[in-house]
């Protein structure tokens, strides 16, 4: 751990000079306590660094969140072991890619029994938030199941016991991106009416007590619930492909959930703060967590070591180290399918920008993690699934 200032600590080796300056800007916003964590995989974001965990005091940071609320992991670990699995992974990929909608705009035509039970429940949680989703995106039902695209993916994974993991990343869809993006303009408007000036606009805050920032609160957590519910719709979908693939059930054996774009209230250093975990999981004494690593690369299934500086937090993958524009122009597809070599994967040009070699290596930053987490296994990809 390196102490950058009072109130910022560093667990980054890797760190950009752009990405530790942002880092230190939102450290010197005053309703900031006791300090910014900057995870491993720290890189530059909006506003406020991916992967920073940022406490306040009476105000919240809306795109210190992010614009992809509650997007987090699911895991599943099953019966099964890779030598059961034998040849024709390719169908198994296609049949994922048939019932799991991909990519950006990507929805269900309609909705499946179990995905129409969560919408119900998401309709009851608006309905008591006092706000109506459809007035954010008509279609909202219609996404949940949904998977998106960039880095967001569904993989099948062995463990190192030779035990087939099913994983996924996903969040809060078109309907959270919109929450967010409504609730970062309130807040640029907040400080303009005013007249509060601040080193980047995207660091605009609420401040507790106002209806804005009750507001905010009161949508920001539906759609840390839609994200959970996004996942768990997509998750029980790979589930019965599984299944149909090898022949038999799946009994899950555990099933894993964290968020990692996400606000909660929590106690750190004897204060109530608000904790912003943007690219973050949270990794409290004994708390399971995932951490992935790039496209091709090993993913972790980990548990929390409650470090108390790093506000019992940890990286939550593998964190870019070039832009989606420059790795676009710096690889080459045959890098690609060298990097996925043995990975059932798609294999497309519009993958270029995940390939493995545009983010950080994940063995240096679960290295720089050692003190926040314990690995409990470490997964290595069999099947790759990604939107465009």
């Amino acid at each position: 751990m390196q102490r950058i200032n009072e109130r910022l600590m560093n667990w980054a080796s890797i760190l950009e000079p752009s990405t530790l300056a942002q880092a230190e800007a939102a450290s010197r916003l005053p309703f900031v306590f006791p300090h910014i964590a900057l995870m491993p995989d720290a890189h530059l974001g909006k506003g406020a660094t991916v992967g920073s965990v940022i406490p306040t005091l009476g105000a919240i940071i809306p795109a210190a969140v992010g614009v992809d609320i509650g997007c987090g992991m699911a895991a599943v670990r099953t019966q099964y072991h890779r030598d059961e699995l034998g040849p024709g992974l390719s169908s198994l990929r296609t049949a994922i890619e048939k019932v799991v909608p991909l990519s950006a705009g990507a929805y269900n035509e309609s909705l499946t029994d179990s995905a129409a039970r969560r919408v119900e429940e998401l309709t009851g949680k608006a309905e008591k938030a006092g706000f109506e989703p459809g007035r954010y995106a008509k279609s909202w039902e219609r996404q949940l199941g949904s998977l998106g695209s960039g880095n967001h993916f569904i993989e099948v994974s062995a463990d190192e016991t030779g035990a087939v993991w099913l994983f996924l990343h996903s969040g809060s869809r078109g309907v959270g991106n919109k929450i967010a993006a409504r609730h970062i303009r309130v807040a640029q408007e907040a400080m303009r009416r005013w007249w509060i000036s601040l080193p980047d606009p995207d660091l605009a805050y609420l401040v507790e007590g106002t209806e804005e920032f009750w507001a905010y609160i009161r949508e920001l957590r539906w759609a840390q619930d839609f994200a959970l519910a996004n996942r768990d719709e997509m998750m029980d979908r790979v589930v019965a492909c599984f299944a149909e693939f090898v022949g038999g059930p799946v009994r899950e054996l555990e099933r894993v959930q964290c968020h990692h774009n996400y606000t909660e209230r929590e106690e750190h250093f004897g204060k109530e703060v608000w904790l912003s975990r943007k690219g973050a999981i949270n990794a409290a004494p004994g708390v399971p967590g995932l951490i992935p690593g790039s496209m091709g690369d090993a993913s972790y299934v980990v548990v929390g070591k409650g470090d108390r500086l790093a506000l019992h937090s940890s990286p939550h993958g593998a964190g870019r180290n070039y832009s989606r524009s420059k790795a676009r122009k710096t690889f080459t597809r045959e890098q690609l399918r060298e990097a996925m070599r043995g990975i059932e994967f798609r294999d497309t040009d519009a993958f270029l920008d995940e390939i493995p070699q545009a983010y950080k290596p994940i063995d240096v930053v679960m290295r720089d993690a050692a003190d926040l987490v314990e690995v409990r296994h470490t997964l290595r990809q069999i099947v790759n699934v990604k939107g465009d």
